[in-house]
């Protein structure tokens, strides 16, 4: 199929992307091209995660490296500004705190 019968999915090797390459496959009538960030997340290899996507019928499947990237823009920017995952009860308006 040409490249403009494509659909790029965002792939993460768990239940609801494995099952969404044959449901738009079938769907659309388009081949599906999974694509996978490497984050530095860690858990399952990157390669079974690539080879599951070939298993649910994606005709392409790639994992991109982004560790570096996401270490330096999004990372160290989150902790150059003080980030926090967790909210402060400062932080809320006065008319939300009883």
């Amino acid at each position: 199929m040409s490249e403009k019968n494509r659909i790029v999915l965002a792939y993460s090797g768990g239940l609801d992307t494995s099952v969404a390459i044959p449901y738009l496959k079938e769907r659309t009538g388009k081949d599906v091209v999974a694509v996978s960030l490497d984050v530095g997340q860690g858990g399952e290899s990157l390669e079974t995660i690539r080879q599951r996507a070939l298993a649910c019928g994606a005709v392409e499947a790639y994992v991109v490296d982004a560790r570096e990237e996401f270490a330096k823009e999004y990372c160290m920017l989150a902790l150059k500004a003080n980030a926090s995952t967790k909210a402060s009860i400062r932080w809320f308006p006065p008319f939300l705190v009883h």
